[in-house]
């Protein structure tokens, strides 16, 4: 793969880690605590687990705001580099990072009311509570959107004459070794981001005919308006250009969706229109997410090298 594939992928989006921290209002158990004796308990082999120090209600909104601020990561990112971080591409950057401050300005709010309680909360329980006054370093919401780059070199500040050409010649090589790696897996990162959007193409229609199936009613609105969302999902998240996939769910748009629940279950002959065409756009997606996205890799990497050459 061509060096230029990364810069050219950090022009399409960046990488975002979201980080929620609380105290939690648990402690870790102890082998007394249950009834046995601590020198019955291997650490090699058991884990005895944590106790809940506060009813379950009194961090249920901070836990609500965690969880919802991972599943806007999960639901609108992909994984990078092993989950190192996740790739945001710009169509939904807006979007998210909105959402995040409304998210974290709503962690703040929760985290005050919180500690409004937690004296009471704290005196009619165990010393094992922190004082209210180290309750802060628990709490935390930070988003950081940074970018990778391919090492060059790497520096040999900080040594001695004798062993430099020794360190140079170590890091050049871990500078080599790494920034094929990196290439390498962007490469694959790419080719994944394309074959997932296409697995989740196939997945909502089999949902979506599941639902038509077993639905009292047939077909239902909310049906048809999930696929209306995945689609502009779809054109959101597509930083790879899958021209193959986005085409097949503008054409499902314009032939399926022009029609309302109501017109679908009035009509058997549009239902089974609208079920055939599910049925094979599931099919079809499956089929180009088990295909090699090589091609369409190195196609994203030549688009991005000419809207360079343009904008240079």
């Amino acid at each position: 793969m061509e060096p230029q594939l990364l810069p050219l992928l950090t022009r399409e989006g960046v990488l975002i880690k979201v980080s929620v921290r609380f105290w939690r209002g648990c402690k870790k158990l102890k082998a007394e605590d249950i009834g046995l004796k601590s020198s019955d308990v291997s650490d090699r082999l058991i884990s005895l687990g944590h106790k809940r120090l506060l009813p379950r209600e009194s961090t249920q909104q901070l836990s609500l705001i965690e969880g919802r601020a991972h599943a806007l990561i999960e639901g609108n990112t992909f994984p990078f580099l092993n989950g190192l971080a996740h790739f945001l591409p710009n169509g939904k950057l807006a979007e998210v990072t909105q959402r995040l401050n409304e998210l974290e300005t709503e962690f703040w709010q929760a985290k005050d009311e919180f500690l409004r309680r937690y004296t009471s909360l704290r005196q009619s329980a165990e010393a094992s509570f922190p004082l209210p006054q180290q309750m802060n370093r628990f709490y935390g919401f930070e988003t950081h959107l940074f970018q990778v780059s391919v090492p060059e070199s790497l520096g040999v500040e900080l040594i001695t004459t004798a062993e430099q050409q020794q360190v140079i010649s170590a890091r050049q090589q871990a500078a080599r070794e790494a920034a094929a790696k990196i290439r390498h897996d962007t490469e694959t990162f790419v080719a994944d981001c394309i074959a997932s959007l296409r697995e989740q193409t196939a997945v909502l229609c089999s949902e979506m005919l599941t639902s038509i199936s077993t639905s009292e009613t047939g077909v239902h609105q909310k049906t048809l308006n999930r696929l209306v969302r995945f689609i502009d999902q779809f054109k959101q998240m597509n930083f790879a250009n899958d021209v193959e996939m986005e085409r097949q769910l503008e054409r499902v748009r314009t032939e399926l969706l022009s029609k309302t629940a109501e017109e679908y279950r009035d009509s058997a002959t549009a239902r089974t229109r609208l079920t055939t065409g599910l049925q094979q756009l599931a099919s079809h997606a499956r089929q180009l997410a088990k295909q090699d996205a090589s091609e369409l890799v190195e196609r994203f990497g030549e688009l991005g090298r000419r809207k360079f050459q343009l904008a240079a």
